[in-house]
């Protein structure tokens, strides 16, 4: 039994500041109060106590090859089957893709994610890699996989279902590339066959200009629409959409994930981070491509507070940034697989202690926390 004492603890759904006392025992929190002191005392008196992050969107195969290929378009970088990742995954060795993927995972871990929501390539034995590189760290990793079936204007609806259905065995759900490359249909049955198995259905939207009109162009109707009309769980990026994009997602229950730092590098917009919580949604980030950036949420979000200081009419508030990156997802229905915990009684103890730099916590860790600053991350029972 541990007692977390004297430090500053972001609690709750809110991530409310509070000075209390955080008791841990086997792994999970047993009380939260302003003086109780129980079993070996932990002194946080300069540190806040910091729920974990979710790094939201990654793709941590691609980590055999970080940064090649920048300056090329975004299809030529990641559009499956001939971007310059799936080439490379195609050629590397399984024992090159698990070292390299341990190593992306250790680096989240050491910056304070506990877990990460990865688009899996190479269909079930791109999912059993990441399952075999996991095994020995204390990240949960939640993997939604894909299939080459999936692609072309014209697939075999029939060895798509069967491809889903070897996918949903093995992994959290289904995650297609974009609209670019299913139909419809297809969009529907990924859908359709997770929802029956209670298991996440993602896909990228809107990610470049291009992508948008040539959906516009092609159904009349934008690629977010089309994710809301297939009714995906969760989508990713909406980096540009249509003024009723935006609209639409305010009144719908879908997850939103955005990727400001990976939108940047490839050069397709700027994530419409500050519009969106505006609407009152409360989106997720991620890192996205190992390939192009760091898996480290802390640098994912310290650019995303400064991009929005320049390109949006209105502040980013510090909180609701941080929130993106830690509690958004326990209010969200996906989060019944992420599992992802609240500083709360009776929650497992997955939070991490950072030293205090300025009065306000959330600008403390979004603007001054390095990775050498985080202590105790996660179960600190088990430490």
């Amino acid at each position: 039994m541990y007692t977390i004492a004297n430090g500053t603890v972001l609690k709750g759904n809110n991530l409310h500041p509070v000075h209390e006392n955080i008791v841990v025992e086997e792994g999970v929190i047993v009380e939260i109060a302003k003086d109780v002191l129980k079993g070996e005392i932990i002194d946080a008196e300069g540190f806040i106590v910091c729920p974990t992050f979710l790094n939201a969107h990654t793709h941590i195969g691609d980590s055999i090859i970080k940064d090649e290929g920048y300056g090329l378009t975004i299809d030529e970088m990641v559009k499956p089957p001939n971007g310059v990742k799936h080439k490379a995954l195609s050629k590397a060795s399984d024992g090159d893709i698990i070292d390299s993927m341990k190593v992306s995972m250790w680096d989240m871990v050491s910056s304070g994610t506990s877990h990460f929501i990865d688009y899996r390539e190479g269909g079930v034995k791109g999912v059993k890699l990441l399952k075999k590189a996991a095994e020995d760290i204390p990240i949960t990793p939640i993997i939604l996989g894909r299939d080459d079936s999936f692609y072309g204007d014209d697939p075999d609806l029939h060895k798509v279902k069967i491809a889903i259905n070897k996918l949903l065995k093995v992994a959290d759900g289904i995650a297609p590339s974009g609209f670019g490359e299913i139909t419809d249909e297809v969009a529907h049955l990924i859908v359709e066959e997770c929802r029956k198995k209670s298991k996440i259905a993602s896909i990228h939207t809107a990610e470049s200009k291009e992508a948008q009109l040539n959906s516009i162009n092609k159904t009349e109707r934008t690629e977010i629409k089309r994710a809301l009309d297939s009714n995906f769980a969760q989508i990713v990026h909406c980096t540009n959409p249509m003024d009723y994009d935006l609209e639409l997602l305010s009144n719908s229950n879908v997850n939103v994930v955005l990727c400001p730092r990976a939108n940047a590098t490839l050069g397709v917009g700027i994530s419409p981070l500050n519009e969106i919580i505006n609407l009152g949604i409360s989106p997720l980030i991620g890192s996205d491509n190992v390939m192009l950036n760091s898996p480290n949420m802390l640098r994912e979000m310290e650019f995303s507070l400064k991009l929005m200081a320049i390109c949006s009419d209105t502040i980013l508030n510090p909180k609701n940034l941080l929130k993106c990156a830690t509690v958004n997802v326990c209010s969200s229905d996906i989060n019944e697989i992420i599992k992802k915990p609240l500083i709360a009684e009776n929650n497992p103890a997955q939070f991490f202690m950072v030293k205090q730099f300025s009065k306000n916590p959330y600008l403390s860790i979004i603007n001054r926390t390095e990775t050498k600053h985080i202590k105790y991350p996660f179960n600190i029972n088990t430490l």
